[in-house]
């Protein structure tokens, strides 16, 4: 049977990249730079859009334009899709900074 990738955790930044975390534990980093200029994809080029409504649906990258958790009713990107394009990277190191303990 093949691995089929499940996202888990997302995290957005400002320049339209997403931090990526899959259930085997690696991370990639989707840039959506492009995407935000196509189709029903064009909502997301106002950053404030892309950060808030960036999550986890579907058990892969989503943004939930109407704010309803509607897993039908939200923007996704095919995981196994993601997995096999988006580069590897490390865990964003500004993520820790302003975590004190």
């Amino acid at each position: 049977m093949e691995y089929y990738p499940e996202v888990i955790q997302v995290i957005p930044t400002e320049d339209y990249k997403v931090y990526i975390y899959f259930d085997d534990g690696r991370v990639k980093v989707f840039d959506a730079s492009d995407l935000v200029e196509q189709g029903v994809f064009k909502q997301l080029k106002n950053k404030k859009i892309f950060i808030k409504t960036c999550k986890v649906l579907n058990k892969t990258l989503a943004w939930d334009i109407n704010e309803n958790y509607s897993q039908s009713d939200c923007l996704d990107l095919d995981p196994l899709e993601l997995y096999r394009t988006c580069p590897d990277t490390e865990e964003p190191t500004w993520l820790f900074k302003s975590i004190s303990f």
